[in-house]
């Protein structure tokens, strides 16, 4: 491992499940020698569903074939002279990282996880289990690092910032270790584990690109509607914030683990931007759901089946500077009558500039953190109004209540 830190733990508990949280106090040392578009970009969800093993899977219009593994593929190290923080980082997290092996009567599908429990509560994607939007009745299985097949219940997943927690029932699990997301610097060393195009335990190395980017992709809520997958872009879209990296992730990296240098888990692998040619692949731009925003909406899964998300009730779209296509800002059409923000304060023709600590350019950056607060939480809202910054405590209402 690159260099030694102190850390404080502390435990997210379910009954007698826990997971465990960590905090740096001091930076580690440095390392040692669905498809929806954007501009000609699109962002395209990880896992890999059976309309797509055709392109992806194999032979691919750039003449590159891809088989899938049948055995995982353990940290093989063969002179501990040449050991770096990579390998250091992958051998701490990889035991927790599983596949998942998805099917329904009509579709099937693969994806990653991480391991949250000793008693078998696992982490991943909705988009995974629902098969992109398509059912919430597919049969799971999951790999272990070890290469132990078994069967796994869907506890809930959460269609507002696709993540799922799933079951299993087994022995010598290692719970992955969560870092605190809010610490994290661009440029900072990241490993990304998981099974990219069957490929079980890969690990690729990056850095992070960007912290606090908003991105729109199709909502992975299961639907009647024939067609309806995370994939086609088909479908109301949601806004998630994300970390964004070059850690090389591919479809079958959804769910998968993003870590730190000591492996403690700074994300959760949950999309990829494309070229627009028609072909999903690692393009160097990755993208992945916080630690810190995983870790909420896994323990409200694991307490309740369900999580929640803010509501601050308000009708909003982009400020765009003057003579620019460039928005600086969430502008206030609306306000709910019995909504949280004209409770505290926000009117209509305020601009909101930040919110809970993070800059504001956009509706859709607004959306992403209003949904990753949950019910109730008590956020500063700081808007631009007459000319003049304004900050305001809002007690944010449930997304629920939109149903």
């Amino acid at each position: 491992m690159a260099g030694s830190e102190r850390v404080e733990m502390s435990q997210f508990q379910r009954g007698d499940s826990q997971f465990t949280f960590s905090t740096p106090y001091a930076a580690p040392l440095p390392p040692q020698p669905p498809k929806r578009r954007v501009g000609a970009l699109g962002i395209a969800a990880l896992a890999m569903s059976s309309a797509l093993v055709g392109g992806i899977i194999g032979a691919s219009s750039m003449g590159i074939s891809y088989v899938a593994s049948t055995q995982p593929a353990p940290v093989v190290v063969n002179s501990v002279e040449q050991v770096n923080w990579v390998t250091g980082a992958a051998s701490q997290a990889g035991p927790s990282v599983v596949t998942l092996s998805v099917n329904s009567s009509s579709n099937s599908g693969s994806g990653s996880g991480v391991i949250l429990t000793e008693d078998g509560y696992i982490l991943t994607n909705a988009h995974v289990v629902t098969l992109g939007g398509e059912t919430d009745g597919a049969s799971l299985a999951v790999r272990l690092f070890d290469g132990t097949v078994v069967a796994a219940e869907l506890i809930g997943y959460d269609s507002v910032y696709d993540l799922a927690v799933i079951k299993v029932e087994a022995e010598g699990l290692k719970p992955i270790v969560f870092a605190d997301s809010k610490t994290l610097n661009v440029g900072q060393n990241v490993v990304a584990i998981g099974a990219p195009l069957g490929l079980t335990s890969t690990v690729t190395e990056g850095i992070v690109s960007a912290l606090n980017r908003t991105i729109q992709v199709a909502s992975s809520e299961v639907s009647d509607e024939p067609g309806l997958s995370f994939w086609t872009g088909v479908g109301e879209s949601i806004s998630i914030q994300v970390i964004q990296t070059d850690a090389a992730i591919n479809p079958g990296n959804s769910g998968g683990a993003l870590v730190d240098e000591n492996g403690r888990l700074i994300g959760v692998n949950v999309a990829i931007a494309t070229a627009g040619n028609g072909v999903a692949g690692s393009i160097g731009v990755g993208f992945a759901i916080p630690s810190n925003t995983a870790a909420r909406i896994a323990t409200e899964i694991m307490d309740t089946g369900v999580a929640t998300h803010g509501l601050l009730g308000a009708m909003v779209r982009n400020s765009f500077a003057a003579d620019s296509s460039f928005s600086i800002g969430a502008y206030v059409e609306q306000v709910t009558e019995n909504g949280a923000a004209n409770a505290a304060g926000i009117r209509s023709g305020d601009v909101v500039i930040e919110f809970a600590g993070e800059r504001v350019t956009g509706s859709a950056d607004l959306t992403a953190l209003v949904r990753a607060q949950p019910a109730g939480a008590e956020v500063e809202v700081v808007v631009l109004r007459d000319g003049t910054n304004r900050t305001f405590t809002v007690t944010l209402g449930d997304a629920a209540d939109l149903n």
